[in-house]
């Protein structure tokens, strides 16, 4: 079965955002709460786990898993957004509109893997 465009471009998306994990750690260490512990090794699991997860969705077999894996891991992110609300330098100079935008954005993408399960 030739799946949908748009499962290529989500998991385009993961593979790039998970490898800008790599390239710009200095980047997501900032915006890490300080209640979680390792940010580095933190910040470079969680890239791992984007670009794995994005091939998977491209990978018939482990497709469903992936997706179930891609909501969770938004889901754990939204600790991050929440946390970037906190105050001036935890929003890391992004505007605190934008940061209550992501928040549905979040939710967005969670309902976009979704309706990929079949």
């Amino acid at each position: 079965m030739i799946e949908p465009i748009g499962l290529y471009i989500m998991a385009s998306m993961y593979i790039f955002a998970g490898l800008m994990h790599f390239i710009k750690p200095k980047m997501y260490m900032r915006i890490m709460p300080k209640y979680i512990p390792n940010h580095k090794v933190t910040v470079y699991l969680s890239g791992v786990a984007e670009i794995v997860l994005g091939i998977g969705l491209c990978i018939p077999v482990l497709k469903a898993i992936s997706i179930y894996g891609i909501i969770a891991m938004l889901a754990v992110f939204l600790l991050v957004h929440f946390y970037m609300l906190s105050g001036k330098k935890a929003s890391a100079g992004i505007p605190k509109w934008i940061l209550i935008l992501r928040l549905p954005l979040q939710f967005g993408l969670m309902y976009w893997a979704w309706i990929y399960l079949n």
